[in-house]
């Protein structure tokens, strides 16, 4: 069943709830969640997570470490590939950094639909911060699986 408001399938989680893609990531994906990404918005066309960059988040020249915008960007990408609700897992990434995050940044990924091919679907992630500035822009492409996204 797709979700009203958010346009994607509603899920049924193993414990027998249903829930929407974004709420199954932001329960499950604790390394996302551990880095501080949050996931505000998924429907089957893009979707957006956020971060907050802390002194956790900073790298030996005191700028955003690559590996957190990879994770933040990589979260947006897995609700987007998986919103459909099968299992969909990235198979192949590629990550530019264009200018530096620094700590109180507030950073926002939207991840957008370029072929949802059925099997191979290709993703392209751009991470902005506040003032709408470019820090990297993320490729990402899956295999989606032929099960449920919920077994």
């Amino acid at each position: 069943m797709v979700c009203p408001k958010c346009k994607s399938e509603n899920i049924e989680y193993v414990d027998g709830t249903k829930m929407d893609i974004k709420e199954i990531l932001n329960r499950t994906d604790r390394f996302a969640a551990n880095a501080g990404c949050r996931l505000t918005e998924v429907d089957t066309e893009h979707a957006v997570a956020e971060m907050l960059v802390t002194s956790e988040h900073l790298n030996g020249g005191q700028v955003c470490q690559g590996g957190a915008l990879f994770t933040l960007a990589d979260l947006a990408i897995a609700a987007l590939m998986n919103s459909r609700g099968q299992l969909t897992f990235g198979i192949s990434s590629s990550l530019m950094f264009v200018s530096s995050a620094k700590e109180g940044d507030l950073l926002r990924a939207e991840a957008f639909s370029v072929s949802d091919h059925p099997k191979i679907p290709s993703v392209e992630a751009r991470v902005t911060n506040q003032e709408g500035r470019l820090i990297c822009h993320v490729t990402g492409m899956g295999y989606r699986k032929s099960i449920p996204l919920s077994r």
